[in-house]
């Protein structure tokens, strides 16, 4: 299986960007579906998770209340809407199976670089 993030880029501070993610075999059907990121020099931490059969989501407090997961389960995809963005938001955003907040995998794919600026 493989995961194709998107739709990072750069904004200002207070900005919005739309992060998808495309799932590459049709018949994957996971138990949850997360976003991960990862700045510099920093580990890769978990941000927001949504559980794939009723859509149940969970975020980490750093971006409750800013970001928004969802899925469309027809079209395989992940969303992460992320909003009032703050440079410390700046990092590769990756998306990746998850069993609660902790990857189930070991193989990344490419993630999405997000650059916020003051």
């Amino acid at each position: 299986v493989q995961l194709q993030a998107s739709g990072g880029g750069s904004v200002q501070a207070g900005g919005s960007l739309r992060l998808s993610c495309t799932i590459s075999e049709r018949a994957f059907s996971p138990r949850s579906m997360g976003w991960f990121r990862q700045a510099p020099g920093k580990a890769r931490e978990f941000l927001a998770g949504i559980r794939w059969s009723d859509g149940f989501t969970y975020y980490t407090n750093s971006v409750r209340g800013r970001f928004i997961i969802s899925r469309e389960v027809a079209k395989n995809a992940l969303y992460l809407q992320m909003n009032s963005l703050q440079p410390e938001d700046t990092a590769i955003y990756y998306c990746a199976p998850t069993i609660g907040s902790t990857a189930a995998t070991s193989s990344w794919g490419q993630g999405t670089q997000v650059t916020v600026s003051s």
